[in-house]
């Protein structure tokens, strides 16, 4: 791992649309204990930067950080049995947001973070960060903070490589479909596109499912899906536009307002500067889709 050192700047604004279409190599995949991203930029001096009293000073001051991403969702946040640190691109955002604090990735401590825990976690300072799939809604706004989107996905589809039958929702009458049981992406499929819902436990087994021809598709969060796309390119991909949006934010605490503006300005200039763009690539990329646009971020109030 090697660290370069800037000093803290704002970036302005620049929505850029850019391309990531990596295939993936034999030495890496989503879900290995490596990243190809491993030039982050550490400011110097980052506490001098920071209003004192602030929690960015004291989070600088203190020099490291707890960040809670997901350990079981290849290409967003993964750790691998033996594994020493998580890889996906929510690791890679977390290690943007560690940089402009001046905490290098070695001193970051990564929490385990499953969809139940992320406001107690939040709220009890288990973490100082949540980057865990973590959609933004109305309803966790009123119990923590969640700044950006840094990334807008939706449910999407997940077919076999040779499939050219399936190429969006409007292809899935009669079709089977898999998804974790009980979710709402299942029911999507069921109701309004009359596919034969497959539910298992875990996304895991529907794309085991997937690849023995069990089952015609798999269907979740876009992202989710391009990160099992990346580790088997050659057996499947994600195909046509989502139909449905999920807005990716960065979780933190209510008791600590200031965090917000801080967050927003580290993605306008991760956005910018192009660390963004090489997460994506290390991660998410190696699918072979396209990354989309970067997103519009909320004002904060």
């Amino acid at each position: 791992m090697k660290f370069r050192t800037t000093r803290s700047r704002r970036a302005r604004w620049a929505a850029i649309a850019a391309t990531a279409a990596l295939t993936l190599s034999a030495c890496g995949s989503a879900g290995e204990d490596s990243s190809d991203n491993d030039d982050v930029d550490v400011s110097s001096d980052a506490a001098s930067s920071f209003e004192d009293g602030t929690r960015m000073k004291e989070l600088a001051e203190a020099g490291t950080v707890k960040i809670g991403v997901k350990f079981d969702q290849p290409g967003v946040g993964f750790k691998a049995a033996g594994a020493k640190t998580p890889t996906g691109f929510d690791p890679e955002m977390g290690k943007v947001i560690a940089g402009k604090l001046g905490i290098s990735p070695d001193k970051i401590e990564w929490v385990e973070t499953i969809s139940d825990n992320r406001e107690p976690f939040l709220q009890k300072g288990t973490v100082d960060f949540v980057l865990a799939s973590y959609s933004i809604t109305d309803e966790r706004r009123k119990v923590v903070g969640q700044a950006g989107p840094y990334y807008v996905t939706g449910q999407s589809l997940l077919v076999a490589a040779d499939d050219d039958s399936i190429k969006g929702p409007e292809d899935l009458k009669g079709k089977k479909v898999c998804s974790v049981t009980g979710s709402t992406s299942i029911k999507t499929v069921e109701e309004k596109f009359g596919a034969q819902p497959a539910g298992f436990d875990t996304y895991s087994e529907c794309v085991e499912q997937l690849k023995n021809g069990s089952v015609d598709a798999v269907t979740t969060d876009g992202a989710i899906l391009l990160g099992y796309a990346a580790e088997a390119p050659d057996q499947i991909k994600v195909v046509g536009e989502p139909f449905s949006e999920e807005r990716y934010g960065i979780g933190y605490s209510k008791d600590s307002p200031e965090l917000c503006e801080f967050l927003n300005d580290t993605l306008t200039e991760s956005f910018d500067g192009g660390a963004w763009q090489k997460a994506f690539d290390a991660t998410l990329g190696k699918s072979g889709n396209e990354a989309p646009e970067t997103p519009a971020l909320d004002p904060c109030s």
